[in-house]
């Protein structure tokens, strides 16, 4: 199938043909969309961009996608890293348990997360009447839209700092507690260094993750213009009213902030992977 040449692979016939079939598989499923959804949004030049985005409705649901998922990734990059933390560093009845439901967000539905957001904190809910009485509000507000970002992206940042924590020996911490060093400051001289990268990447992932996010959110936010209506469920509005080219300039300005940070991520994965050998 394949001839070894040195260090490299030559591809025999069936390894070409496979290649081919793999280039051609992500060309359509990736490529072309992509290219097409360029074309879309760029038909009427860069200004049909900048007025399609300026327009007060999109702008604000812009400027709510971006802060929200801002908001979200600091929580996340320091819950996520003391989850991590708990979890490689101590032993506990429940350990598995609590390292099985760090995942249990990717197998829910977004929609499904949603819902049981509403329907915990909805004010027909005892505890969402209880918190609007106190002048609490979170579902069809700000905050009902980062709950729901958080718990969709809870599990990346705790899956990129995991691995680094392991291979960090428990000696260093050790012999840094035995020159006197307080827990605060063997953490922040000690531990720290090696995982920030872990904890930059997971953080951005969060961030281009939760730009695109619309199950949870179209539930949760109430999507009223100018105040809760984020930006994917602005463009799904967009779609609904037979504006495809409007939808298409704003989700180009989203694409690139999300490729901008898929490359930033892909940066830092590497730097992790290359400190890590």
């Amino acid at each position: 199938m394949t001839r070894r040449v040195g260090a490299a692979v030559t591809p025999g016939p069936v390894g070409l043909a496979l290649r081919a079939g793999v280039i051609t598989y992500l060309a359509v499923l990736v490529i072309v969309p992509l290219a097409t959804l360029a074309h879309k949004g760029l038909a009427g030049g860069a200004g049909a961009v900048w007025k399609a985005a300026s327009s007060p409705v999109a702008a604000d649901a812009l400027v709510l996608t971006l802060w929200t998922a801002a908001v979200m990734a600091v929580v996340n990059a320091v819950m996520g890293t003391a989850t991590a933390w708990v979890l490689v560093r101590f032993r506990f009845p429940g350990r598995r348990l609590l390292s099985a439901l760090v995942d249990l967000p990717f197998a829910i539905p977004t929609l499904v997360a949603g819902i049981m957001l509403v329907t915990l904190f909805g004010p027909q809910t005892p505890l969402g009447a209880w918190m609007a009485a106190h002048g609490i509000k979170i579902v069809f507000a700000d905050p009902g839209i980062i709950l729901a970002l958080l718990f969709i992206t809870m599990p990346l940042v705790v899956r990129a700092v995991e691995p680094v924590l392991m291979e960090i020996d428990p000696a260093e911490e050790e012999a840094a507690a035995t020159l006197g060093a307080s827990p605060l400051v063997t953490f922040r001289r000690v531990v720290l260094p090696p995982v920030i990268p872990a904890i930059a990447s997971g953080t951005i992932q969060c961030f281009a993750r939760a730009l695109a996010e619309f199950g949870s959110v179209v539930v949760v936010s109430g999507n009223i213009p100018n105040r809760t209506l984020t930006a994917p469920v602005y463009i799904f509005g967009e779609v609904e009213s037979d504006r495809p080219g409007t939808a298409a300039a704003v989700s180009l300005l989203l694409l690139a902030v999300a490729v901008a940070a898929l490359f930033a991520t892909r940066g830092l994965q590497q730097f992790v992977g290359r400190d890590r050998a």
